[in-house]
């Protein structure tokens, strides 16, 4: 069954999202998962393509947007579900994408904002009342 990660971050910032977007992807690729980065519009898409670019100097998580290519080790995608599979869904989209159990893992990335917030907090009760395993990892510092 898929488990669902929810990430509290120490901001209110909805920057700090795809900041730690890039991090989880980074750290995700680098142990060998396929990741799907699931994008709210094309502006966000784009800025994620950028950050993943330049996210770390020394180096390169390989991307791509899923339509370009849906066998990147990293998809960035907008509504679709990737056509490869797919070990990490990380959700940047306010909702729960109707394809989430297709996936190993989902991580869900919250911060202050009250939009955001109560966004997750529905989130968290859906996945609840559907049976996923929830985990609530509260970061201190990013």
């Amino acid at each position: 069954m898929t488990k669902v990660d929810f990430y509290v971050l120490p901001s209110a910032s909805p920057d700090a999202r795809l900041t730690f977007a890039c991090r989880l992807a980074a750290k995700a690729w680098r142990e060998g998962m396929r990741v799907y980065l699931l994008c709210a519009d094309t502006t966000q898409r784009d800025e994620m393509d950028a950050r993943l670019w330049s996210f770390r100097g020394e180096a390169f998580i390989p991307h791509s947007d899923v339509e370009e290519d849906a066998e990147a080790p990293v998809a960035l995608g907008l509504d679709a579900p990737p056509e490869s599979q797919r070990d990490l869904l990380i959700n940047l989209t306010l909702a729960i994408p109707e394809f989430a159990g297709h996936f190993a893992r989902i991580a869900e990335l919250v911060v202050e904002e009250p939009a955001i917030r109560q966004a997750a907090r529905e989130n968290f009760r859906s996945y609840r009342q559907r049976g996923y395993p929830l985990q609530d990892h509260r970061l201190s510092r990013l």
